[in-house]
């Protein structure tokens, strides 16, 4: 027989948006939350230092346990299920999507504007950022557009990095530090940054990971949380298209759950959750819950990095937060456009070019004294990494299916993600990719030095979708809230609800669209004010 929890709100997933929303909700209501997570814990913080050692010593992953080993998928990013989800080992980047990014098809006649525009997210940016606690420099005002400046200031920037600004700046493109996750002065209890440049496991607890969220949460008496515990599927109250329970499992006893709540918050990224709507089809919707229209797991999105190395003509001492960087946002906003193209600018600090060669410029042999000759008549040389994330233009056809091939231990099938640009995106890659190699050839005229080498990774990067926002139920999964168009008490938060994939990482867009379903969603229970 099964165990039985019932909550107000019960909340599928244990990662950033399922810890914004159940914050929010937290705060606003005096609703009874439960959340629920597939995976367990991993190494809490005060274990962190020992972690880190291990992780420097052996290459050993930072996060042991971290992954369900049958929860798995073809074309997945990420394989993390734990509490707190990939947040716990993310580089913590945390720059917005600028207003363009929302009205592509108003602006320039490409792919589709979201339901929503900048300005009616851009008080849950700021919600994001503080709940985060995110350190940054605004850029310059027309390119980089806030009402309110950062929680934190930025993080400084290294010797090397400073003369890397300076050297991307003879260009005449202005550049500025990317904001990060991470503590520049004392947050809400946490450390600063120290720069170690170990920031898959952060050691101080500077980097904002979701466990220290739902920490707060148990602390405070404000949530249950069950972990180790697999929703299988959701079903519908008879009569209605209201869900009624979410039927689950636990991994470690192998008990079955039920979950029964008023109103259920899927936040399980843009691969669990729409798969698990698809696992949930039944006689009244047999391709899957909140898919009566076929978009369930359709218009896949991300963008594409474009990449470079390159020389500088100067000396640089780099290893001191190699990680941090530089970006622009010249080319997010670039006006009018006789041809679409959008991608973001970054510089980092590198190493490339600097290492010992067997043969020099003109392909000659280096053996003995000649390598450390070589290796001594460039060591003056710094070398500066360069990328562009350029806007991919999504397809219905970009999309997320169950596999049968795979299935879980459980029996249960498999996502699997195939994604696919759409033929107006597949008409401007080439223009796209030779562009950005234009800038970085630019920076190059323009700061001295030469390229070494340049490429495109064929990949989707900050992957979204699967349960897109939209007004027309025709072409969407939820409204512009997040509530699905199918089922009232049904709502999908974050990652999937996205439309487009942006210029730039995507996590803290992620964050203020579940902040900003929640505060809707908050309105059906008893406020505490």
């Amino acid at each position: 027989m099964a165990s039985v929890i019932e909550a107000d709100i019960c909340i599928i997933g244990g990662g950033i948006t399922a810890a914004m929303v159940a914050l929010r909700l937290a705060e606003d209501t005096s609703a009874s939350i439960a959340v629920v997570e597939a995976g367990g814990r991993t190494d809490p913080l005060e274990e962190r230092f020992e972690a880190r050692q291990r992780y420097m010593d052996y290459g050993d992953t930072p996060y042991p346990g971290d992954h369900i080993p049958d929860q798995t998928a073809r074309g997945i990013m990420s394989r993390s299920m734990v509490l707190g989800g990939q947040a716990m080992h993310w580089g913590g980047t945390t720059p917005r999507f600028t207003p363009e990014d929302f009205r592509v098809r108003s602006l320039y006649g490409v792919g589709t504007d979201w339901p929503i525009d900048y300005d009616e997210l851009e008080p849950f940016y700021q919600e994001a950022e503080e709940r985060i606690g995110v350190s940054g420099e605004q850029g310059p005002e027309e390119l980089d557009p806030r009402s309110s400046p950062y929680p934190m200031p930025a993080i400084p920037l290294s010797w090397t990095l400073d003369r890397l600004k300076e050297w991307g700046e003879r260009s005449g493109i202005p550049f500025w530090a990317n904001p990060v996750a991470k503590n520049s002065v004392p947050y809400r209890g946490r450390n600063v940054c120290q720069r170690c440049d170990t920031c898959t496991i952060c050691p101080t607890g500077a980097k904002y990971t979701p466990d220290f969220s739902f920490n707060q949460l148990l602390e405070e008496g404000r949530i249950e949380l069950h972990l180790n515990t697999l929703v299988r599927r959701l079903e519908l109250e008879d009569a209605t298209d209201r869900i009624e329970v979410a039927q689950a499992v636990n991994l470690e006893s192998g008990e079955e759950v039920e979950l029964r709540a008023r109103s259920f918050v899927l936040a399980s990224g843009y691969a669990w959750g729409p798969h698990l709507l698809l696992l949930s089809a039944n006689s009244r919707y047999p391709d899957g819950l909140a898919n009566r229209t076929g978009n369930v797991g359709r218009w896949m999105t991300g963008h594409r990095p474009v990449s470079a190395y390159v020389e500088v003509p100067m000396e640089l001492y780099p290893g001191i937060y190699s990680r941090h960087s530089l970006i622009s946002n010249r080319f997010r906003r670039p006006g009018p456009l006789d041809r679409y193209l959008r991608h973001d600018l970054r510089i980092w600090e590198s190493e490339v070019g600097r290492q010992p060669r067997l043969r020099d410029d003109d392909g000659t042999l280096l053996l003995g004294d000649a390598v450390m000759a070589d290796w001594r008549s460039r060591g003056s040389q710094g070398a500066a990494r360069l990328r562009g994330y350029y806007d991919v233009l999504p397809s219905r056809e970009s999309r997320l299916t169950l596999d049968s091939s795979l299935r879980n231990d459980l029996g249960d099938p498999l996502p699997r993600v195939d994604f696919v640009d759409s033929e107006a995106s597949l008409a401007l890659r080439q223009h796209s990719e030779d562009s950005i190699r234009g800038v970085f050839s630019e920076l190059v005229r323009a700061g001295g030095g030469r390229m070494l080498r340049s490429g495109v990774q064929d990949i989707y990067d900050h992957p979204g979708g699967g349960a897109r926002m939209g007004d027309d139920p025709e072409s969407s999964v939820v409204d512009r809230w997040g509530r699905t168009h199918d089922h009232e008490n049904l709502w999908v938060v974050g990652a999937p609800t996205m439309v487009s994939g942006g210029c730039a990482n995507g996590t803290l867009t992620f964050s203020a669209l579940s902040l900003r379903s929640a505060s809707e969603l908050g309105k059906e229970f008893p406020s505490t004010a």
